[in-house]
């Protein structure tokens, strides 16, 4: 992931977090939008609108209307599309929609500091507000939209800390060959052993012998696989 993408992706991410309030609303804030044009971005729209599609299942349960709470689904999607981008969606996915999830509870937590310290702004310039003035009208309302842009900030740079961990450790999830994890703190015999270990699974072709007894189940129909885009895709990559 380049520089750009990352700004890119960054501005995209506060882009939409003001769209569910502030700025603009012209619905690039859903889920689905958010996690498409994050994919595309990254070049891999597919698994940005996945995510975003099925974060926008969760979204449907609540409407940002009036002073409801409402998870800030915007940057999760963002957040959910760089976990899953480039991985294999079979196990992407689960990982990336809970990324999403994290991140979309955090921006609710935000949204309410943001409505608090609004709250108090007002509070503040009531003098000027009850006026009329010009002058304190515009700076409550550009304020607020800052603090907001803030918000927007710090949850779109939590989800891609986020992602970016799980992008680290996703692979390991799918590894096509013999793969010995160690602790930390492993010693210098820890390791030696772990590489016999991988020696031995490597000599006695341990990962065939398992591609082949999934191939066999499925050939005799114990599992129904064409009923499981998952497991077809699977059984598929065996092949």
């Amino acid at each position: 992931m380049s520089g750009v993408q990352l700004a890119a992706l960054v501005g995209w991410g506060v882009l939409v977090g003001l769209d569910l309030v502030s700025v603009a609303q012209v619905m690039v804030a859903r889920p689905f939008v958010a996690g498409t044009v994050a994919g595309l971005l990254l070049g891999d729209p597919m698994s940005g609108a996945i995510v975003g599609a099925t974060l926008e299942l969760f979204a449907l349960d609540r409407w940002p209307v009036g002073g409801v709470r409402y998870p800030d689904y915007g940057p999760a999607a963002v957040a959910a599309a760089i976990a899953a981008a480039g991985a294999p969606r079979i196990l992407a996915l689960g990982p990336a929609v809970a990324v999403g999830l994290v991140v979309a509870y955090a921006g609710e937590w935000a949204i309410q500091w943001v409505r608090w310290r609004n709250s108090r702004d007002v509070r503040r310039s009531r003098a000027g507000l009850d006026a009329g003035d010009p002058r304190a009208i515009r700076g409550v309302q550009l304020r607020g939209i800052l603090r907001d842009g803030l918000r927007a900030l710090g949850v779109t740079l939590l989800g891609l800390g986020l992602a970016l961990l799980v992008r680290r450790w996703l692979p390991l999830l799918g590894v096509r060959g013999v793969c010995i994890i160690c602790h930390g703190g492993s010693n210098a015999n820890a390791i030696k052993n772990a590489v016999r270990v991988a020696a031995g699974f490597a000599e006695g072709r341990v990962n065939e012998k398992i591609e082949h007894e999934i191939r066999s189940i499925a050939a005799k129909g114990k599992w129904r696989v064409h009923e499981d885009p998952g497991l077809l895709e699977m059984v598929n990559s065996l092949n």
